[in-house]
């Protein structure tokens, strides 16, 4: 009989007594594989306790088998009993060792949050916090610096989508940028799109120097803690209300729009450039959507400055996407 043909098989008392006491001389002998071999028959003959389950963990770990281990622990912490906190324990142990160390932080703050922490575990639980914060910071602190080589590389190589993946995987990070960076905002090899994701990053991490940034032949001073991100721009957002009030019957289109308004948006990003230009802007914005879908717009009719807009927002729009694939 196999076992798993056992779902209605009580073990008669002597035998599950044989099998305790034979796993827990095995794991005492550190004779892992035949502790948990023995170990599981309990469990599949529904003869498990906390204790037959602490020792399947500790076998499971000792073997090397994380995996298996975190999913038990996962199962056990699902029920909430009497020993939530033993299992939780020993569960946060395996993230540590497996150096998940953002889900580790994510479930302490979640179990502070809850105050219902015994006082024992209060104390382990910070030090795995505080020992996890900071391998956390670590590891970032080696990718960014490998990221940051790569980036070097990249630029002395003129691969400028390479160069706003690299910048993208560094903000993702959350660690600061150096100073060595800010020149890279003037440097007029670096792509537009390139100097709008330093821009970002340098936004994020709210840097309160002022900088120099160039793009399309005009200069700004600018400081980043000061500046706003690209979806909370004043001009992006009146721009973005004044195309649902004329798109307010063809969502279709207002979508595809709205893509052109926000590559322009980032391609010029920090430049304000709307000015008083803005029903102007999304006349262009609109005419340009609907060359793209190849419609009938009677280009005849188009004034002089919407046909400029359109150029802009079409240079933008093709900067982007030399970039950034969507």
């Amino acid at each position: 009989m196999s076992y798993k043909e056992v779902d209605n098989v009580v073990l008669f008392p002597s035998v599950k007594k044989t099998l305790e006491d034979e796993s827990l001389r095995a794991l005492q002998e550190k004779r892992y594989e035949e502790a948990l071999d023995k170990l599981n028959h309990l469990i599949e003959y529904h003869a498990s306790s906390h204790e037959i389950y602490i020792g399947k963990l500790m076998c499971l770990m000792e073997l090397g088998n994380y995996k298996d281990a975190q999913d038990l622990c996962e199962e056990l912490t699902a029920n909430k009993d009497e020993h939530y906190y033993h299992y939780l324990h020993i569960y946060l142990t395996i993230l540590f060792q497996t150096s998940q160390y953002e889900i580790l932080m994510e479930q302490v703050e979640y179990e502070f949050e809850q105050n219902n922490v015994p006082e024992l575990l209060r104390e382990p639980f910070q030090q795995l916090y505080e020992m996890s914060q900071s391998m956390k910071i670590d590891i970032q602190n080696d990718y960014s610096s490998i990221h940051i080589d790569e980036l070097h590389q990249a630029i002395n190589q003129d691969q400028h989508k390479k160069q706003w993946q690299l910048i993208k995987k560094i903000r993702a990070l959350k660690v600061s940028p150096t100073s060595d960076m800010y020149p890279l905002l003037e440097n007029s090899q670096i792509h537009p799109v390139v100097k709008t994701s330093i821009m970002q990053w340098l936004v994020d991490c709210k840097v309160s120097e002022t900088i120099s940034i160039h793009k399309f032949d005009v200069s700004l001073d600018i400081t980043p803690n000061q500046i706003s991100k690209i979806e909370d721009l004043h001009e992006y957002q009146l721009a973005k209300k004044e195309l649902e009030i004329r798109m307010v019957n063809n969502p279709s289109m207002q979508q595809l729009i709205e893509q052109l308004i926000y590559r322009y948006f980032y391609v010029i990003y920090p430049f304000k450039t709307l000015n008083e230009e803005l029903d102007l802007f999304i006349s262009a914005a609109i005419n340009l959507a609907k060359r793209y879908l190849q419609m009938d717009i009677g280009i005849e009719e188009i004034s002089e400055d919407v046909k400029k807009w359109m150029d802009s927002i079409q240079m933008c729009d093709s900067l982007y996407l030399s970039i950034i694939e969507e």
